[in-house]
């Protein structure tokens, strides 16, 4: 099948379908987050023990997807299968939150939460691959958007849940991801362009990490991780500062930095949808350094705002949620194009872990930041990652640009 053939309508349509299930599946994400005051008014809990159920996640999501690297599952598990049933773990243990009191066990579930959605994103990303070439990053654009948006949902569901929200923000995540679930396993299939499969192999891991340009399209993602996750988990509270500052009630504050964030997060979608589609034409390295430097600016400037008029915050809150995330797809898809072809499921779900690796500690950062040293530098803290990514572009990009030269000298 040749590359002008993957924009047919069934290519179309099943990457629709896939980025509504990525959509639905991986709303539990911030649930803990979007319903913070839900949790910290069950167990009196403070912002940076409130921050840790969401840090939680990062780490269980880590673990998870450095349990599959190592069992090189994106890889020899059909990812339809792989999808549907870490949506259903997801959902599960997500709506068992409503149920514990003590904090261990808010953490442990949290824990598991990330640890299943590790067998939804990574995947998605190779299934959407196997359906685009030419236009991949528009492809993994696309379901690097539908995540956004997923992840920015229970905000949404918070903002219209009356006082505290936590059953209706943690039920209707649960179900949400159900209904993903559902989508991949009865309707979702692979495309013309499947990767090799290979026989499990204990040395794949090593042979990725030794790989250079998977290597560098890795670290970006590190620098770009750093920031993002630290900004989505923070959004809120950011907000809520900002109103209560500006002589909101705080009753009233709550519900309205709950829908900020929701859109502040979901306007990301639209990065990365267009941001595949320049990525297409002008080169991935090039578009996710021209992101990080927007977004990096925006870290450096949006802490020192607390007194600004409201129409500037939120003017830097859209630009900074559409940039941030807009380069996202780019480290995914370059990974998809540079990695040995048998291992670019091994690879992916390496590369996921290094970077929610880096979540961890800055979203636990900022949270610990913002009683300590106040937005304006906490926000700053975020700054170094995408000026480190864009370094890690630069190198990649000379990388490939020297390659694409040797071949054509050697032809």
């Amino acid at each position: 099948m040749d590359e002008g053939r993957e924009g047919t309508p069934l290519a179309w349509g099943t990457l629709i379908l896939l980025a509504a299930a990525v959509l639905l599946a991986m709303s539990p994400w911030f649930s803990s987050a979007a319903g913070s005051d839900f949790f910290r008014e069950r167990l009196d809990l403070s912002p940076g023990a409130a921050g840790w159920l969401t840090g939680a996640v990062q780490v269980g999501f880590v673990v998870g997807t450095l349990v599959a690297a190592f069992l090189n599952l994106a890889d020899i598990v059909p990812a339809r299968s792989y999808f549907a049933v870490s949506a259903l773990g997801a959902a599960l243990v997500n709506a068992l939150l409503l149920l514990p009191e003590s904090y261990g066990a808010l953490l442990t579930l949290r824990f598991f939460t990330g640890f299943f959605l590790a067998g939804v994103y990574p995947p998605a990303m190779k299934m959407a691959a196997t359906w685009f070439r030419a236009r991949r990053g528009m492809a993994i654009g696309m379901v690097v958007g539908a995540l956004t948006v997923g992840k920015a949902a229970p905000f949404l569901l918070r903002a219209g849940g009356g006082e505290g929200g936590g059953p209706e923000v943690l039920l209707g995540a649960s179900l949400g991801a159900v209904l993903g679930s559902v989508l991949v396993a009865g309707f979702y299939r692979d495309g013309p362009f499947p990767f090799v499969r290979r026989p499990f192999r204990w040395d794949l891991v090593g042979e990725v990490a030794r790989h250079r340009p998977t290597r560098l399209a890795t670290w970006g993602y590190v620098g770009h991780m750093w920031e993002l996750y630290a900004v989505w988990a923070a959004l809120g509270l950011y907000f809520l500062d900002y109103l209560v500052g500006q002589g909101t009630v705080p009753a009233a504050a709550g519900a309205a930095s709950a829908l900020l964030a929701f859109w502040a997060i979901a306007v990301g979608g639209v990065g990365a949808v267009g941001a595949g589609v320049a990525a297409d034409r002008w080169g991935r390295e090039r578009v996710a350094s021209w992101a990080m430097a927007v977004s990096g600016t925006c870290a450096l400037v949006a802490g020192w705002l607390l007194a600004a008029p409201p129409v500037l915050v939120m003017g830097v809150a859209l630009v900074w949620g559409v940039s941030v995330v807009a380069d996202s797809a780019q480290f995914s898809a370059l990974v998809t194009e540079v990695a040995p072809s048998y291992a670019v499921g091994t690879a992916l779900t390496l590369q996921t872990a290094a970077g929610f690796t880096a979540t961890a500690v800055s979203i636990w950062l900022v949270h610990w930041g913002q009683e300590a040293l106040g937005w304006g530098w906490t926000w700053m803290l975020l700054a170094p990652g995408p000026f480190l990514g864009i370094l890690a572009m630069v190198k990649l990009r000379r990388l490939r640009a020297g390659e694409v030269g040797e071949a054509g000298r050697a032809g």
